[in-house]
């Protein structure tokens, strides 16, 4: 049996585990992009249906942008093209040609007379669009969200948490006011917050970054951030209030009630691929990897324990009978009546899967009328009567859920520390992780310094912070309210 590496003793490695052994995803052939393996994609799928309902219950309409994106578009907003310079991907050429010796080579005669962008993000694009949609207040608010592909290079990649290419939604709104578009900010905010906490059975604090860490041509950055069981913060999604910058780079003008010309008021927010690695790192343990039931794909895995076709038979229609129950309940299924796998087997592969509830039955259970049920997140087992099994599972599976997120909040809880010197601050930072609270006098040199000298940043000031009296940790200057620090991925 093959030995693999607990989290306390190597923790990237133990993810990249996770992910192997739950058949999630692997490294391609294209430097820093992956390959989603089907068991990842449905969890995906599963988020991505979940988020979408929600935006489109939120007003939201969806559509699709061009993946290139001229490189003078990006000129039009100079804090954009700043932020993104030096991530981006560039389309020079538009043709191979064969040489005599049957290479393929780039056509030097095939040059682009503008070089085209593989979308970092959608601004840009869509704001050209967005010029020719809005004429008056009339076609305002303007709410559209897009499901695609984008390109950051990156030098440095993990599975899901960081690769040149990965799936995102990127929403992108026009008001007619700077207040209904700080709204919009925070609503899909909130849109996010609920849905890490309430699917993903992952916590999140809700904030707004600093200036330095703001999204490149935003007036402010809305952030959910996230502690993952290593200590270190994850950035879970971002909703950004970007004022009137993009209206003006694009001219994007509309006629008010008195005929009168404004620019618009902008928003722009987005979730990535980047959640499955937070889902991953928040809940799974030494075993593999462990899933929240409402973005499982499969919830209920059921093994049969059989010697004679026989038994098979009547073991089958018990289960077929309670799969049909369970799926009118809206709960997916798996009877894993496959008899080229030992039971054993199956049990190794649907703990490595995180399929949050097993369902075993003999031959045995068969005479009892009972069947053996096992939750993933305890590893607890308990024999159970076949008679209201599906309502049994139904509850076990909400149990399940409800304790994931309370599991994961009360490690929050524990590993977020108050300091009020630079002393203490180094300290916790070196022998515990986590969330540290502390006060900032608000410049970014000191943020910058900190930084350099810890690797922690800030990760948000939170919305709900207290107003409070304090001195910065580092240059003893006044503050009136704690931000949030961490390492971070």
């Amino acid at each position: 049996m093959a030995k693999y590496t607990k989290r306390s003793e190597d923790y990237s490695k133990w993810y990249n585990e996770v992910i192997e052994r739950a058949d999630l995803a692997e490294h391609s052939d294209v430097r820093g992009c992956m390959v989603i393996k089907p068991y990842g994609y449905a969890i995906w799928e599963n988020m991505k249906s979940v988020l979408d309902a929600e935006f489109k219950e939120t007003g939201h309409s969806n559509a699709y942008f061009p993946l290139f994106i001229p490189k003078s578009y990006l000129n039009k907003e100079a804090q954009h093209v700043e932020g993104f310079a030096k991530e981006c991907a560039v389309v020079t050429h538009y043709r191979l040609k064969n040489t005599d010796e049957g290479q393929l080579i780039v056509d030097p005669e095939a040059k682009l007379e503008e070089e085209l962008i593989v979308r970092p993000t959608s601004e840009t694009i869509i704001w050209n669009s967005f010029k020719n949609w809005i004429q008056s207040y009339r076609d305002l608010p303007l709410k559209i969200n897009q499901w695609a592909n984008v390109v950051r290079w990156e030098m440095r990649t993990r599975l899901f948490l960081r690769t040149s290419e990965f799936l995102w939604q990127e929403g992108h709104t026009a008001h007619t006011t700077k207040a209904e578009a700080i709204e919009e900010a925070e609503q899909m905010l909130k849109v996010y917050a609920d849905f890490t906490e309430n699917y993903m059975a992952m916590p999140v604090v809700k904030g707004f970054k600093t200036e330095s860490e703001r999204f490149a041509g935003a007036d402010e950055t809305y952030c959910i951030e996230a502690l993952m069981q290593d200590g270190k913060a994850l950035q879970a999604g971002t909703s950004h209030f970007l004022g009137q910058n993009f209206a003006k780079a694009f001219d994007v003008k509309f006629a008010d009630k008195e005929g009168k010309l404004e620019h618009v008021w902008a928003t722009s927010w987005g979730v990535s691929t980047r959640l499955i690695g937070g889902l991953i790192m928040t809940h799974s343990d030494d075993e593999g990897l462990v899933l929240p039931p409402k973005l499982a794909p499969i919830q209920v895995a059921i093994v049969p324990i059989y010697k004679t076709e026989e038994q098979m038979a009547a073991i089958s229609e018990k289960v077929n009978a309670l799969s049909a129950v369970l799926k009118s309940k809206g709960i997916s299924v798996k009877f894993d009546d496959d008899d080229n796998r030992r039971p054993g087997w199956k049990f190794a592969e649907y703990e490595a899967k995180g399929v949050p509830v097993r369902v075993a039955i003999g031959p045995r259970d068969l005479e009892n009328n009972k069947a053996e049920v096992a939750r993933r997140d305890t590893k607890e087992k308990n024999v159970v009567d076949w008679d209201g099994i599906e309502n049994y599972i139904a509850e076990l599976l909400e149990s399940i859920q409800e304790n994931l997120f309370n599991r994961a909040k009360d490690f929050r809880t524990a590993n977020t520390t108050s300091v009020d010197t630079y002393e203490e601050f180094k300290k916790a930072l070196e022998e515990k992780g986590g969330f540290i609270s502390a006060h900032w006098d608000g410049t970014v040199e000191t943020e910058s310094k900190i930084k350099e000298e810890t690797k922690a940043t800030i990760r948000c000031i939170p919305l709900d912070a207290k107003e409070e009296e304090g001195k910065c940790i580092l240059t003893g200057k006044p503050s009136t309210k704690r931000v949030l620090f961490a390492k971070a991925y």
